[in-house]
């Protein structure tokens, strides 16, 4: 197990695919401050919600020089259809082998109705030019949560 992240470390590289099949990379970010949201499932009614608020803010988080990205262990179809459904203007990667979801340290076991299994825990990093961690969200509450993003983008 890795030491957990904290801020003022170096954002952990990462190069997974968008819903397009194409590779995304923290440089392909640069010159914006990077708003990088880790949600457990496509089409749930907590990641809908979350999504749309990060949809809603987008304009304002655009003007405060940041940019919006998604991550969970979904397909790049299952995101196709997310971002159709809901009109989700920004990326969202697949991370299908948990590789970045680990390295952020947000794959974690998790009980439901007394079942156990992996999943990613609701988690937003945001990233500077720089590279570093600004700010991090762990065990997200959904309720207002981006606009604690946005807060914390233009600190």
């Amino acid at each position: 197990m890795s030491k957990e992240l904290a801020v003022g470390d170096q954002a952990p590289e990462l190069s997974i695919p968008d819903q397009h099949g194409k590779t995304v990379t923290l440089k392909s970010f640069k010159g914006k401050q990077i708003v990088l949201y880790f949600y457990p499932k496509d089409d749930t009614p907590g990641c809908t919600k979350e999504s749309c608020d990060f949809r809603d803010v987008e304009s304002q988080i655009l003007r405060a020089g940041g940019a919006i990205v998604g991550v969970s262990l979904d397909g790049k179809e299952s995101h196709q259809k997310f971002i159709k459904k809901f009109g989700l203007p920004f990326p969202l990667l697949s991370d299908e082998k948990a590789e970045i979801s680990k390295a952020y340290g947000v794959y974690k076991e998790k009980n439901m109705y007394g079942r156990k299994y992996w999943g990613i825990e609701r988690s937003t990093f945001v990233i500077d030019l720089e590279g570093k961690l600004k700010a991090i969200f762990r065990k997200v509450k959904v309720d207002g949560h981006a606009d604690e993003v946005l807060m914390a983008l233009k600190a």
